[in-house]
């Protein structure tokens, strides 16, 4: 008998098969990993266990991810919204590179977003957004000083999104495609000058050792998502559904409060310290001036948020002013033919 009563217990768990983002960055080892693989089986007393890896060790690429998300081979995904971009410039729109400085009121920018994105997550891949959350913010680490905005003038700077190259391009610099784990390799082979990354990936990569200078104009999050397979989701009780949203938004919080702190300590260990992780870097870090925001803002209206409106068209362009505009107060037009 209790072998019987152990299996209908096992038929009853629902195990959520997921896919975490880098285990080499510290939202997977410290939330996305424990959440998935310790937490859910706890706290619903084993109805819901998930099992969960990174990317990297499964070597996924991102729109692999979306593929396998939208087919139910991967129940949840972690993952940045570039991932989805073949599919719709639409995902773009809650990280458009240099808007933001703070993250409060990128916080603001992403919850302003999130109905829009959660309809695309929904119409494109079959599934349901249930978070949106930051990575450090990403500035710029280079191997020659850099003063101000104009010292990038001409420079090849490594960018990871279309968003970020528009802005290398709109403050007159070169945009080059580099994937993270080349990063090195690159700045040693002379093939870019500069590197767009986020503050903790700079410091566990030590990039202090090849970039000594740092500029730190935020010219992006690396804002992230969490999303669930629709016909999963459906197969959850309502109870289970109601608990899941209430763990995954203290999940979100948790990441949020946390980025803002590892900005903090991630400066402070590239620079002179004090650092609680281990060796300082000694980069010299660089902040921008009112005439770099000035600039900043230039290029913003001039290039990013244009070339942004005539990739994604029209109705997302107005959609997006009335989101996240009316919060930063910029208007995204699709330029004139």
């Amino acid at each position: 008998m209790s072998a019987m009563s152990g299996l209908l217990i096992a038929n009853d768990t629902i195990i959520i098969k997921a896919v975490g983002t880098w285990g080499y960055f510290s939202n997977y080892p410290k939330h996305e990993g424990p959440f998935w693989n310790q937490h859910i089986a706890d706290v619903t007393a084993g109805e819901i266990v998930g099992e969960i890896k990174p990317q990297d060790e499964l070597g996924l690429r991102g729109f692999e991810i979306m593929h396998l998300l939208k087919n139910g081979v991967f129940d949840f995904a972690f993952g940045l919204p570039a991932y989805a971009m073949q599919e719709s410039e639409i995902f773009e729109g809650a990280d458009l590179s240099s808007l933001v400085q703070h993250i409060g009121v990128q916080r603001k920018v992403a919850a302003a977003y999130f109905p829009t994105l959660e309809r695309a997550f929904s119409e494109k891949y079959n599934a349901k957004l249930m978070m949106l959350y930051p990575f450090p913010s990403q500035m710029i680490w280079c191997k020659n000083p850099v003063n101000s905005i104009e010292d990038l003038k001409g420079k090849r700077i490594r960018v990871f999104l279309t968003t970020l190259g528009d802005f290398v391009e709109g403050v007159g610099a070169i945009p080059v495609s580099v994937a993270y784990h080349d990063v090195p390799d690159a700045l040693e082979k002379d093939r870019v000058d500069c590197v767009i990354t986020g503050t903790m990936s700079a410091y566990t990569a030590k990039l202090y050792k090849l970039t000594p200078y740092g500029f730190t104009l935020r010219v992006g999050w690396g804002l992230a998502f969490g999303a669930i397979n629709i016909n999963k989701w459906n197969l959850l009780s309502e109870s289970q559904q109601t608990l899941l949203q209430k763990e995954i938004s203290t999940l979100t919080d948790n990441m949020w409060q946390e980025t803002a702190t590892e900005d903090a300590i991630a400066l402070a260990c590239l620079s002179a310290g004090p650092c609680s992780l281990g060796e300082t870097g000694n980069m010299v870090l660089v902040e921008p001036s009112e005439a770099d925001l000035i600039k900043r803002d230039k290029v913003a209206a001039d290039v990013i948020l244009p070339r942004w409106a005539k990739r994604c068209g029209p109705e997302c362009a107005a959609n997006w002013n009335r989101t996240v505009g009316t919060i930063l107060h910029l208007r995204a037009e699709v330029p004139a033919k």
